[in-house]
């Protein structure tokens, strides 16, 4: 069943092929955009919620690869399938290698369609949910003094009071402290718990900035 908060982004200069792929994906619920070109879609195109885009490969101007390629380096988040009636194979793996869902050949198979849809959905939302984790949990590491980050950062490593305390020439006393404030403004219900929150840092390190997904 389709999500009814999902739009799907149909990309594609030939009009004939908009209204068809309307008329299915509105029928299986999906709330549908359509663009004429990739500059319509970059000009106008805006995701608030889940959603895909089904893109053509050969469009005047701009093509489907070339959009893809702008939609990486942007930082757009939208998971891609490709349409298209001129596939070929470097082409397609190109596609697939950059990420793409998947690469169909026109006249597509309706059912094939929408399950390839159904897949970027679900990726699409993941990607989302796994944001926001990391927004939430990059709030958390700014609420961290410097020295509070330093002793986090042992402490994941089972570095025991002692030790921390000789290492940042701290007394253990201060460590604890330290220690329980880092518990406390990570909301980490135990030890176990603030090491599983310092493995979703992403490399880097503790200075963590999460943004929200990214739109169009």
């Amino acid at each position: 069943m389709a999500d009814t908060n999902a739009t799907v982004f149909v990309v594609d200069d030939d009009a004939s092929v908009r209204r068809s792929l309307k008329r299915l994906l509105r029928a299986s619920g999906f709330v549908v955009e359509e663009f004429a070109s990739a500059s319509d879609f970059l000009n106008t195109a805006r995701a608030s919620g889940p959603g895909c885009v089904v893109l053509d490969v050969r469009m005047p101007n701009l093509t489907g690869p070339e959009l893809f390629d702008r939609m990486a380096r942007t930082g757009c988040a939208l998971p891609v399938i490709f349409l298209t009636a001129h596939g070929d194979v470097a082409t397609s793996v190109r596609a697939m290698k950059g990420g793409a869902v998947d690469f169909l050949l026109k006249p597509v198979d309706g059912n094939a369609l929408l399950d390839a849809i159904g897949s970027a959905i679900r990726r699409h939302v993941s990607g989302i949910a796994a944001a926001s984790r990391l927004e939430v949990l990059g709030s958390r590491l700014k609420r961290l003094s410097p020295r509070e980050r330093e002793v986090m950062a042992l402490v994941v490593k089972g570095e025991p009071n002692k030790r921390i305390a000789v290492e940042l020439s701290i007394s253990e006393k201060t460590v604890k402290v330290h220690r329980h404030r880092v518990m406390e403004k990570m909301e980490a219900a135990s030890l176990a718990d603030l090491v599983r929150l310092a493995g979703a840092v992403p490399a880097g390190g503790v200075s963590v900035d999460a943004g929200t997904p990214a739109h169009v």
